[in-house]
């Protein structure tokens, strides 16, 4: 065994981990701003809307992050054409969240 094939493997493992750890905190973000907008919508609080916005926002960076550092270890066209896909997407509502936290803060 080669020394590249050893650092290939272990740099495919880290990020696969890496990779999962960021989503991990995404989706534990998403988690801890539902329920916390759900708390300020039954206390009628006005900033619910803006506060779960906020929320959403950062945890679609750390899944945003998460499908950048895929790109690293994807192999075939097809598979990039989804990163990218994914990448696009996440993107777009990343814009969308931004722009709805400007207006709602106006």
């Amino acid at each position: 065994m080669d020394i590249i094939h050893v650092l290939e493997m272990l740099l495919e493992n880290a990020v696969n981990f890496i990779i999962i750890v960021l989503e991990f905190m995404g989706v534990a973000i998403i988690a801890a701003s539902g329920i916390k907008g759900f708390y300020n919508y039954i206390k009628g609080s006005p900033d619910t809307k803006l506060s779960l916005a906020k929320g959403l926002a950062v945890a679609l960076e750390f899944k945003m992050g998460s499908e950048i550092l895929r790109t690293v270890i994807v192999r075939e066209w097809e598979e990039i054409a989804t990163v990218a896909g994914i990448i696009a997407l996440r993107a777009l509502l990343a814009f969308l969240i931004h722009w709805e936290i400007k207006e709602e803060e106006k």
